[in-house]
């Protein structure tokens, strides 16, 4: 089932009755989800997430635009109405209903020409518990079972009705790391298999960027980047979306550019042709920096953090907006670091150079805008 956001917007009255302006949710939200995907929904707490999921199921109407499910409009429809499949943070199960009946309840309610025999309906519950794997605990209770038990019944439920398309609002946050790379795969899984249009909200990149086909970063109710992850990782279109993504995070200098040639304080570091001299904002990523006895930028060596088969290079440079710099290198390019001082090259496709006010990309010549690479 492909959706399709036109100018979506969502607005709310201010809390604050000394402030007449709105607060906006969602604003101008344009763009399409293709049929049988997985799109990540990415962004800071507040960012409009979940609002923008809310507005997808019909659980809120929007201020403005119109929603369609293929080549229907969706707008006024309410969420019973839309076939949508729906998994929340807090798995909402009845406790004292077993896993079978947890599954099963949502068909219950089904009238009309939809409605279902008690073997029918417990057929589909079967069916969809093999799916996430929880056949074997079917006369369990929500109490009996893990986190990780409890969030596949969730899914289940919400697959039983065979939805065009299947929501999940956070569904990973309140199980431990383990569980949750575990479940994560479950849901890469369950997707592939039956081939459902999947929107999955998470403030975590790493969620977002391991198992969706393409991820939309958010931020304050504003489309910020849409594509594929690792489009969005290579090549972001502003500082925020620079920042937003990767682990351990950019590190963003305060640079300058002179007849063609990036500075970084008293480093002249690369060349960058057609971009016009001034001030500017440099993001490197940590993979992006080379050790290198006659390296370009030097910088202060922190300590050294060895970590198996990477090695992790803590540095110190006055151009750096924080305190200390990291640099991800092969533990053999770490070998002999010691003393005050490391050097670098640096990496011109890890390097991004961004306008310090508006915080926009700026492209070198050649370069090419993101997503042309």
């Amino acid at each position: 089932m492909k959706i399709v956001l036109e100018h979506l917007t969502k607005r709310y009255p201010n809390r604050n009755r000394k402030i007449r302006e709105e607060v906006v949710a969602v604003d101008d939200f344009t763009f399409e989800i293709p049929d049988g995907t997985l799109i990540g929904l990415l962004g800071p707490s507040g960012c409009g997430k979940s609002t923008t999921l809310n507005l997808i199921s019909g659980l809120e109407a929007p201020t403005a635009g119109r929603i369609f499910f293929g080549d229907t409009d969706v707008t006024s429809l309410p969420p019973e109405k839309r076939g949508v499949g729906l998994v929340f943070q807090n798995y909402a199960l009845y406790p004292h209903m077993t896993v079978l009946e947890n599954i099963m309840f949502p068909l219950g309610n089904l009238k009309g020409d939809a409605r279902l025999s008690r073997d029918e309906m417990k057929r589909r519950a079967l069916e969809a518990a093999k799916l996430v794997q929880i056949d074997n605990l079917l006369e369990r209770r929500p109490s009996e079972m893990s986190g990780g038990q409890q969030q596949r019944v969730a899914i289940a439920r919400a697959l039983v009705k065979k939805p065009g398309v299947l929501l999940l609002d956070e569904p990973l946050s309140n199980l431990d790391a383990r569980l949750r790379l575990q479940t994560r795969e479950e849901i890469r899984r369950i997707q592939r298999e039956t081939g459902i249009t999947t929107v999955f909200v998470t403030h975590d990149q790493e969620e977002a960027m391991s198992i969706s086909d393409l991820i939309v970063v958010m931020k304050k109710g504003v489309l910020n980047q849409i594509s594929k992850p690792q489009a969005v990782y290579d090549d972001p279109v502003n500082l925020f979306v620079a920042t937003f993504l990767g682990t351990p995070p950019i590190n963003v200098f305060d640079g300058e550019v002179r007849s063609g040639v990036l500075h970084l304080g008293d480093d002249a570091v690369l060349t960058v042709p057609g971009v016009r001299d001034g001030a500017v904002k440099v993001g490197v990523r940590p993979e992006g920096f080379v050790p290198d006895p006659e390296g370009a930028l030097h910088c202060g060596l922190d300590r050294v953090e060895v970590m198996g088969r990477d090695t992790s290079i803590v540095f110190r440079h006055g151009g750096l907006t924080a305190e200390t710099g990291r640099a991800i290198v092969d533990a053999s390019d770490a070998v002999g670091l010691e003393g005050g001082e490391v050097r670098f090259s640096l990496k011109p496709q890890k390097t991004h150079l961004f306008d310090p006010d508006t915080e926009a990309r700026i492209y070198p010549d050649g370069a090419g805008k993101a997503g042309e690479r």
